[in-house]
């Protein structure tokens, strides 16, 4: 199977420095069927990482084509928000500066009152 030149070390190393552990998932994956020898894909994500065949073959198949950055969860299109992006960052500084941190209902209130100043409906 191709492995676009990465060796097992390589493998290894995006493992232990990787923090999402969705990807990590996916490494360890990769490393049990491209490098330790697992011929069945199906069988390792059954059984030992508890997913489909078909999301086994979809990972693999992106990191046969795309190498170890493959593992990593593309950009989505979507629609935008409908908050301009600078009342945002000044939201998400207010939020971010209380140390104590917010309850939920805090939260809503400030979005809410960010919300009606903007006369976003």
């Amino acid at each position: 199977m191709p492995t676009l030149g990465i060796s097992s070390e390589q493998i290894n190393n995006a493992y232990k420095k990787e923090t999402d552990s969705d990807v990590k998932e996916r490494i360890l994956l990769v490393r049990r069927v491209r490098f330790d020898g697992q011929q069945e894909a199906s069988k390792v994500a059954e059984r030992e990482l508890h997913k489909t065949r078909w999301w086994a073959y979809k990972w693999l198949s992106r990191f046969d084509k795309l190498g170890i950055g493959g593992l990593k969860d593309q950009p989505r299109s979507g629609r935008p928000p409908k908050i301009p992006e600078k009342k945002m960052l000044k939201i998400k500084q207010e939020l971010s500066e209380n140390k104590a941190g917010w309850q939920a209902k805090q939260v809503i209130w400030i979005l809410s009152i960010k919300r009606q100043r903007c006369k976003i409906p």
